[in-house]
């Protein structure tokens, strides 16, 4: 999206701006697949707010999207000039400044479930008219997802099995997938680390060995898990 240009003034913010009429056939659907609210801000735009409720395949969340506008100045004793991006600009942008720079997403085979078409698409035009774009969003989506799920295996063994570690996004893919039985799903306060008698560093208490100086500090859990060290 383009932001406002010229120099800045307190002339400026008191400048009236006032919109022109936007064309009723200049419109596009944003559409979502992805199971939570997105609420995107363009600061600098009029309109400048957009929420998209959460959706899924089988009933995806649609959002009509008119042009925006933003104003230029060229000098401060002229009206300020109105600078209208089409609903195709919003549209992309919307997607594109709210996906970029989330965890795991690459804005190609891994992404959430968004895209937008163009006119005022209704939800079930976009279950029957465009079932290969929606295809192709949960494609990438189940990537992005698989992809967030390795990531939370990482975080979880590089934190010594404390869950609080596991960022939100990763619960949520694993749980889209189905894989509940990722140990890091489970409630976070069930874990609370503990100073490891030998060395004084914080460890998992479910676990006998210490991860810092690898001694057995706990010989009877290591004795219930039948554990052998050499």
């Amino acid at each position: 999206m383009q932001a406002i240009h010229g120099a800045a003034s307190f002339e400026l913010l008191n400048k009236r701006t006032i919109r022109s009429t936007p064309n009723p056939l200049d419109r596009c659907t944003v559409v979502s697949i992805y199971p939570r609210e997105i609420n995107e801000i363009k600061w600098t735009t009029q309109p400048s707010t957009y929420t998209i409720p959460p959706g899924t395949k089988e009933s995806p969340a649609i959002l009509v999207v008119e042009p925006s506008s933003w104003w230029r100045e060229f000098d401060v004793d002229q009206p300020l000039i109105e600078v209208v991006n089409s609903s195709i600009q919003v549209a992309d942008s919307i997607i594109k400044d709210w996906s970029q720079g989330i965890l795991g997403c690459d804005m190609g085979d891994k992404m959430p479930g968004l895209f937008y078409l163009l006119g005022d698409v209704k939800v079930e035009e976009v279950k029957t008219k465009h079932k290969a774009e929606l295809d192709k969003a949960e494609r990438k989506q189940r990537n992005w997802y698989a992809l967030l799920v390795k990531i939370g295996d990482s975080f979880w063994s590089r934190s010594q099995g404390n869950p609080m570690q596991v960022p939100d996004l990763c619960r949520l893919a694993a749980t889209e997938l189905g894989q509940g039985d990722k140990p890091w799903l489970k409630d976070s306060t069930l874990v609370s680390l503990v100073k490891c008698v030998a060395c004084g560093q914080l460890r998992n208490p479910e676990f006998p060995l210490c991860p810092h100086c690898k001694n057995v500090v706990d010989q009877e859990l290591a004795k219930k898990l039948n554990l052998k060290f050499a």
